[in-house]
């Protein structure tokens, strides 16, 4: 698989071999965008822990279907988990906080529903790639803040609160991204009205830094919140790979060191083949039954 666009991690085509239980449930019905699919295993009686799956594609595309970045669907349902593939608002439908507010939404729905749905409510991970990466771990780190909660999307009463965060080569801190890249041969271009992050937020992300501090999840973190497995390639010339040993680094002495799992994989890039191979695959779910069974 090659390594994908800025921001934009490449996709295998479809995110699961089987079709959806569910297709296209609306979670809110602020957008017309904000559905999501529901995978159940056909094996096993539930009620079935579940897996959030955010896309990646620089808050800019992908989709709940093709999964942009992610993998692991079809291991997940074998080894019992029900997976929701949400998609959310895009940078060029709504700007930031829309797409954290959808993802909560979405944690909410799920919960609300999780009698009708088989599914265990106390027993939420979440598996993001590139912004969908930034997305899960802000699940994992603002439980309760209500700033971020986007409660008017429904379902207020529900926790947006997840178990388990997976994060692979997500953004975490935009304002230090090409500074971190100084003196190497990837582009320095995140500061670029034009960015990924600057559509996000909808100006130069230099310009609104306060409102750029809410969208890093090491701005919120507290000894509750959810461990996380984090994951960069080393070549990753999208994503500084020093921005998950930031946040694993960040997280640990908080959360505990043993909550905690950061790799770098040696020679990956943005996403690729060496994310999706069995063994690796392996490592993600072996994390998530720890926390999720």
């Amino acid at each position: 698989m090659p390594q994908g666009g800025p921001g934009n991690p490449a996709s295998s085509g479809t995110i699961a071999s089987v079709a959806p239980t569910y297709a296209d449930l609306a979670y809110t019905t602020v957008s017309p965008t904000d559905k999501l699919d529901l995978y159940i295993p056909n094996t096993g009686s539930g009620p079935f822990p579940v897996v959030i799956m955010v896309h990646g594609g620089g808050f800019m595309m992908g989709d709940k279907s093709d999964g942009t970045g992610l993998a692991g669907v079809d291991q997940l349902l074998a080894d019992g988990y029900a997976v929701a593939s949400i998609n959310y608002r895009l940078s060029g439908e709504a700007k930031y906080p829309a797409q954290i507010n959808d993802a909560k939404a979405a944690v909410r729905f799920l919960r609300a529903n999780a009698d009708k749905y088989n599914l265990n409510p106390d027993k939420f991970g979440a598996w993001g790639a590139s912004a969908g990466g930034n997305l899960v771990s802000l699940l994992g780190t603002t439980c309760g803040v209500t700033e971020l909660e986007g409660a008017d999307l429904g379902n207020a009463d529900q926790s947006s609160c997840v178990q388990a965060v997976v994060d692979w080569f997500g953004p975490i801190d935009f304002l230090a991204m090409d500074e971190q890249f100084a003196g190497t041969n990837c582009p320095q271009n995140h500061n670029d009205a034009s960015s990924p992050e600057s559509q996000l937020v909808g100006t130069p992300i230099q310009t609104v830094p306060d409102l750029v501090k809410t969208t890093n999840p090491m701005n919120y973190i507290t000894p509750d919140d959810a461990p996380f497995f984090i994951q960069n390639g080393s070549a990753d010339c999208n994503i500084p790979p020093i921005q998950g040993k930031n946040l694993a680094d960040a997280l640990s002495p908080v959360i505990g060191a043993d909550k905690v799992t950061f790799i770098l994989i040696d020679g990956a890039g943005h996403g690729g083949s060496q994310f999706t191979t069995s063994e690796n695959l392996a490592l993600v779910i072996n994390f998530l039954d720890k926390y999720l069974k």
